[in-house]
């Protein structure tokens, strides 16, 4: 069972990205504020569910938060101020357009930037443990795997429907043969042929 609250008697928003291994396509994060009290057993890091149960908590979250909201970093974007900061970045972008203001932020993973005054607190693997980040994860990868079966359309030969820009041997060897697209991010190791620089770590 996840925990509701981090920050006891504040309004808290949940922050979780999706996408920032991969070789293309934007970078995606939402936020979530979830309602005080608020239960659903079904809730769960997205990587743990099923795609079918993914999009089924999608609708439900949208239709039980207070607040949520989706912020993007395109792969130009992610290529000048590296994953990093483009995971932030679109953190603080989902942030900035939810409706109602949070009083604190809790965020997956080990690293954040403030975000104006607001107290916040990462937590590894905080998308198992809390509500609004598995409620934030489920939100930033369904509205990014939208993005990639979009792209795919394109770009057929890259089998994003599938890997959503993520390497796969497939994705690779079609690198190898069309060579890039305008959606690939150029900074990255794309052909996996040397080490990622440690910019690109957590």
């Amino acid at each position: 069972m996840l925990m509701n609250h981090f920050y006891e008697g504040l309004t808290e928003a949940g922050c979780d990205e999706a996408g920032r291994g991969c070789l293309a396509g934007s970078v995606y994060a939402a936020a979530v504020i979830l309602p005080d009290g608020y239960e659903n057993d079904l809730l769960n890091d997205s990587k743990q569910l099923t795609e079918h149960r993914r999009y089924e908590l999608r609708s439900i979250i949208e239709r039980d938060a207070v607040a949520w909201a989706v912020g993007i970093v395109t792969p130009k974007e992610i290529d000048h101020i590296n994953i990093l900061n483009a995971s932030i970045l679109a953190m603080h972008r989902a942030l900035d357009q939810l409706t109602v203001r949070p009083q604190a932020i809790i965020v997956d993973g080990n690293r954040f930037k403030k975000y104006h005054d607001l107290p916040h607190t990462t937590i590894v693997k905080g998308d198992g443990k809390y509500m609004a980040i598995a409620a934030a994860s489920i939100l930033a990868k369904t509205y990014r795997d939208d993005y990639m079966n979009q792209l795919a359309e394109e770009y057929p030969q890259y089998d994003w429907c599938s890997n959503k820009g993520y390497p796969t041997k497939k994705h690779r060897e079609a690198i190898r043969q069309y060579g890039t697209t305008p959606y690939h991010r150029m900074s990255y190791n794309l052909l996996g042929d040397r080490q990622l620089s440690l910019q690109f770590e957590d």
